[in-house]
Order: C-alpha cells, then structure tokens, then sequence
C-alpha cells in the first residue's frame, strides 16, 4: 500500500471523544507523545535485550486500534482507554518474543510447587532454603533459577495485577456480565489477601516496584540489596502468589 493510500485510509476514519472531529493521522499525530512516555516508562522495567523502538512501534499499533474501537458514548476519556490498549500491545510484542526457554518456565512450575508442598507440610512461609531442599538442589542453584525466570515472572505478574482485555473493556465502559464481574472481584480479594500474607521483604519488594514504580536498581537501594537480588525476591514472590492461588476458582 502506497503512503498516499495509507494516509488516505488514515483520513477516512474519525473518532469522537475530546479530540472531536480529528481524522486517525491527527489523533496518531497527538498522542504520539502518549506512546513514547509509557514507552520510555516500561523500559525501565524490561530486560535489557528489549528496544525502545519495538516498543513505540507496538504501541503505535495500540494507538491506532484504540482509536478505531473507542466508544465516547462509554464514558471512559480517550486518553485512558488509549493509554491502557499502548500498554498492552506493548507488552504483548514483547510475550511474543519470549526470551525465557521452557526449561525456565518448568523450573518456575517446580518452585511453586515446592513452595506450595513446603508451606502445606509447616504452616509457615517457605524460606529459600526450605524451597532448595524440597527442589534437592544448593541455595545457589535455586537463586539461579529465580535469576533466569527474572524477566519472565515480570510480566506474569503485570498479567494478574493488571488483567488483559477484560481490564480494557472495562475501563472503555463496557459492563460485563454478573458472573464474570463476580468471578473478578472474588480473585482480587484473594489476591489481595496473597499479597498481604507474603513475606514482609517480598510484600516490600512488590509495593515499591507496582505501587511506587520504582525500578530494581532503586528498590536494591532502598532495601540494600543488589539489583539482581531484588529480581530474585521479585521472582520468588511471584512464583509463591502462584502456588498460593493455584487452587483458586
């Protein structure tokens, strides 16, 4: 497709909402800025094999589906739901490049259980040298393990703080239906109670990277730890929030 056909596609559709009137090209042209600061944002987060450009260039695409789905009559500002569909299609290039081999997803299967078998049989919060043990492996091995599922467990864990397209529909103003609107409400309250049961260090480590969006190196500054410890103890909260909700329904 020629520039001149692609811009004139771009023309023919409108959207309304506080940028009333403006064609796809000029809303593009507006919130380009949008896509670049929660670009520039997540970035911090990510594994450094993750490039700035794949970023804007995936939430350019968020951008563009936002404003041909968007719905004023929703009630939601375009701004939010945009914001919200950039994000995601950010994060789903980069789940579409998964750098993680299934050997780490498997070992992170592994440790949950482990945590969840350790903490059924004491009652009490599995310790990293209980969890090596159940796994029959060194404490060094087991931090290996969390070092490599690092990344990986970053954004499984945005996938349950955050939901997926049911968190975007919601915020665009859709309203689900009463059992689907139960069935979340009732995992955010046993997620909220995960949470508030873990570890203080990990429930510490987890406040400080969602709550006050700080990065690991800050949050290695603030706990006085290293970098690649807080990603461990990030790791590990995530892998025992999942064997603590794995007989959820």
């Amino acid at each position: 497709m020629s520039s001149a056909t692609k811009a004139s596609a771009l023309d023919s559709v409108q959207i309304k909402d506080d940028a009333a009137g403006e064609s796809l090209s000029q809303v593009v042209d507006r919130y380009a800025p949008l896509v670049k600061r929660i670009a520039h944002h997540l970035l911090l987060r990510m594994p450094a094999s993750v490039q700035i450009d794949d970023l804007i260039q995936s939430g350019m695409i968020g951008l563009l589906e936002a404003a041909k789905k968007y719905d004023v009559s929703k009630g939601a500002s375009f701004e939010t739901y945009a914001g919200i569909r950039i994000r995601g299609s950010m994060l789903d290039e980069v789940r579409k490049g998964d750098w993680a081999p299934r050997s780490v997803h498997r070992k992170s299967r592994k440790v949950a259980e482990a945590i969840k078998a350790v903490e059924a049989r004491t009652g009490k919060d599995a310790r990293d040298q209980d969890i090596a043990k159940e796994l029959d492996i060194g404490l060094d091995a087991y931090y290996a393990i969390l070092q490599d599922a690092s990344g990986s467990r970053l954004f499984s864990f945005d996938d349950v703080m955050e939901g997926d397209d049911s968190a975007i529909e919601l915020a665009a103003g859709e309203l689900p239906g009463p059992c689907d609107g139960l069935q979340r409400d009732t995992f955010k309250v046993h997620l909220a109670k995960a949470i508030d049961g873990l570890p203080e260090r990990e429930k510490l480590v987890l406040a400080l990277y969602y709550d006050e969006e700080l990065n690991l190196k800050e949050i290695g500054e603030v706990i006085g730890v290293s970098e690649s410890r807080v990603s461990q103890i990030h790791s590990q909260a995530a892998m025992r929030l999942r064997a603590r909700l794995s007989d959820w329904n």
